[in-house]
């Protein structure tokens, strides 16, 4: 049987979501938005132009779009050298590839920023994979990143489950008829969670790590 562990990072193993808040923020300001930070913090999770466009709507002036994005990874690439992985996050990861499962991060992050995540996350060992936006036309909350992400792994969805901490996250799970898990980490509150699909709900992968025998995880590799 081929068991797939997918991960989302941002939020999820690296606590990374409110410094894209506070960039994000800064690069609309400068574009003449005023998009208020709980806004932007909903929608942390998306890639980078469905996050504008969800924030800006369709009339917006289009021709900023690159410019605000620019300026967002620009800001964000400040922090590169600090970012703090979640409590647990490594020790995760390499529980589960110790158990034989098949960890690939699905993430909307790409290019320099995912390898600055992995860099914090220090947990290459236990990656099998990575399904980033630069492997895919659609972003979540379409299905497609977490399709192209159990091909890589070669498994079904009755065989996967999916951790993130985005509503976004768990409704692309749920299209594509994963087992969806939600982390708190992300700072998105546990009813949003539940009500985008997430079929459990932890702190942070510590809490995960601490509950792994009467998770829905155990439950899929005692399937098999």
């Amino acid at each position: 049987m081929a068991r797939a562990a997918l991960f989302d990072v941002d939020g999820t193993l690296v606590d990374t979501n409110y410094l894209h808040v506070i960039s994000w923020w800064e690069a609309f300001r400068q574009a003449g938005h005023t998009v208020a930070m709980t806004a932007v913090h909903r929608a942390i999770g998306l890639g980078s132009a469905d996050l504008v466009e969800h924030l800006l709507g369709p009339g917006r002036d289009r021709e900023q779009d690159e410019r605000i994005s620019a300026v967002h990874s620009a800001l964000y690439a400040t922090y590169f050298e600090r970012l703090p992985p979640l409590e647990g996050a490594a020790d995760l990861l390499r529980a589960l590839s110790a158990r034989g499962w098949t960890v690939v991060l699905a993430t909307s992050a790409s290019g320099g920023e995912l390898k600055a995540m992995r860099r914090a996350l220090d947990a290459d060992d236990a990656i099998a994979d990575t399904a980033s936006a630069d492997d895919v036309d659609e972003g979540k909350p379409d299905p497609e990143p977490i399709r192209h992400a159990m091909e890589l792994a070669g498994a079904r969805s009755d065989e996967t489950v999916y951790v993130g901490d985005s509503v976004w996250d768990m409704k692309a799970a749920t299209r594509a008829s994963v087992a969806a898990v939600g982390l708190l980490s992300g700072g998105v509150p546990r009813v949003e969670l539940e009500d985008a699909g997430a079929v459990e709900i932890y702190r942070n992968p510590a809490d995960l790590l601490s509950r792994l025998e009467s998770s829905v995880i155990a439950r899929i590799g005692a399937a098999g």
